[in-house]
């Protein structure tokens, strides 16, 4: 199995200057210096993807030095009213044209942008047969869970 991402709209990000915000737990305690958003906009054809530092917010600062793994990307490491505002002004700071969010939560639907952002999707994909998804369901049926 593995995880295809799909960014919502290639052409938003095609040629773009980008800011990607990453998944924070992926990349801090996972040690990624990037996920699924910077390799999804580089597909994408994003012209650049632009480093959040010279534009982050102590609160923000406070995470890159903490994490010095993370690549050029913004680390979304929480939801809680301080967390938001501090990455919504690191956003809005960062000259971009396009924001490509690759969070596990919908950015807008928590935070106003000035800045159209275009979300990367996950999606469940199979690689080999028999798959997980037919594994599963054979051992659903063999414990009578589902006929």
């Amino acid at each position: 199995m593995y995880l295809p991402v799909r960014v919502d709209d290639v052409a938003a990000v095609r040629g773009r200057r980008v800011l990607v915000v990453e998944d924070g737990p992926t990349i801090t305690h996972g040690s990624m210096p990037y996920g699924a958003g910077f390799v999804t906009a580089r597909a994408a054809g994003a012209a650049v993807i632009v480093d959040p530092r010279a534009a982050a917010v102590p609160e923000i600062i406070e995470v890159f030095t903490q994490y010095p793994c993370i690549g050029p990307v913004l680390p979304a490491v929480g939801y809680n009213p301080g967390q938001l505002e501090a990455l919504r002004k690191t956003i809005e700071a960062v000259e971009v044209d396009v924001v490509v969010a690759a969070t596990p939560v919908d950015l807008v639907r928590l935070i106003s942008l000035g800045k159209p952002v275009v979300r990367a999707r996950y999606e469940f994909a199979e690689m080999d047969e028999p798959g997980m998804g037919s594994l599963v369901d054979s051992w659903l049926k063999r414990q009578r869970l589902v006929t």
